[in-house]
């Protein structure tokens, strides 16, 4: 079981995680914008890097392999894009929810992100599902949500801030992310044996990036006391209900999947790439999103949660399905 969850996430980098939030709480003026330090600008030029890197990484001849089934596809991303944040419209409406509130905003800039890419393909193999179409759905699904997740954030962020260009979101993210993916794919054949000898190095550069955008998000947030007006029980609740979430949008998909007649490898892929939301993706598009660096952390929190609990109950049950094949 250590080793399992090791290889999906639940890992040193996990747990620094949490301890940047600790981190943060005990030593705020670090990661502030004042900061002599400029280590929110040290994370927003890293953010480029790691894409660069992403891209250089993507194979063309695997994204090949899984072109062929377009349902798949199709219901990965529509799940992805279009069903996570419709259940949330919908909850929001018929539940007493202030859909006004920071965290509210946070769990739906959650629903309207993309999927993570690693620990997607990592329990689609676990569990015995297509690998090719997992491949193709994680890494095709990180360039959508350069475009989709701006649109849907615009219908919340355009009510909070009259300021919010969602047009000026679009281009920022296509130079800061779009662009260094596109330099790196196009580079592949010349360098893509580079980022597998020193994939471990590589690694630890990205964890190093997301740990340090995640330790000065809660930096700024604390400085502002944005965590205030939230009591230890409501966080709890909301972890109970990101756990419901997960579970919820799992059934569901399962549930798709059998109507669709899928085969089981395709099920699993559809199961585990359409649960799944990114973590890189939130934090990086976070710094974009919320200009307000004191908001950024709250904004986060939502999706911190959901990321732990995808890895430590998506683990659980691909094994369990490895387990049965």
């Amino acid at each position: 079981m250590i080793q399992l969850l090791a290889k999906v996430g639940i890992n040193g980098f996990f747990f620094c995680l949490i301890g940047m939030i600790g981190l943060a709480y005990l030593f705020p003026s670090f990661g502030t914008e004042q900061s002599p330090l400029h280590l929110p600008q040290i994370a927003e030029y890293g953010v480029s890097v790691i894409f660069f890197f992403y891209g250089l990484k993507l194979s063309p001849e695997k994204l090949k392999k899984g072109l062929s089934n377009w349902k798949l596809h199709l219901l990965i991303q529509l799940t992805t894009f279009v069903f996570f944040p419709l259940v949330i419209i919908g909850l929001g409406k018929v539940l007493p929810i202030d859909t006004s509130s920071l965290l509210w905003t946070g769990v739906f800039y959650l629903a309207a992100l993309p999927s993570t890419v690693s620990s997607s393909v990592v329990m689609v193999a676990i569990a015995g599902g297509n690998l090719p179409a997992a491949i193709f759905n994680a890494s095709i699904s990180s360039i959508i949500g350069i475009f989709i997740t701006p649109l849907w954030m615009s219908s919340v962020l355009e009510q909070q801030d009259a300021n919010f260009d969602v047009t000026h979101v679009i281009i920022r993210l296509c130079l800061e992310v779009l662009l260094p993916v596109v330099l790196g794919f196009l580079l592949h054949k010349k360098m893509g044996k580079w980022t597998e000898k020193y994939n471990s190095a590589l690694r630890l550069f990205d964890q190093s990036i997301i740990l340090l955008i995640v330790y000065t998000s809660f930096c700024e947030s604390f400085t502002g006391n944005m965590f205030s007006n939230h009591a230890a029980s409501e966080l709890f609740q909301l972890g109970v209900s990101m756990l419901v979430f997960f579970l919820a949008m799992f059934g569901l998909m399962n549930a798709i999947s059998y109507a669709l007649k899928f085969n089981r490898p395709d099920r699993i892929t559809v199961l585990f790439c359409g649960s799944k939301k990114s973590l890189v993706q939130g934090a990086v598009m976070g710094k974009v999103l919320f200009p307000n660096p004191e908001l950024l952390g709250v904004a986060l929190l939502p999706l911190m949660m959901y990321h732990a609990l995808q890895l430590m109950v998506g683990s659980m049950i691909a094994q369990r399905m490895g387990d049965g094949r």
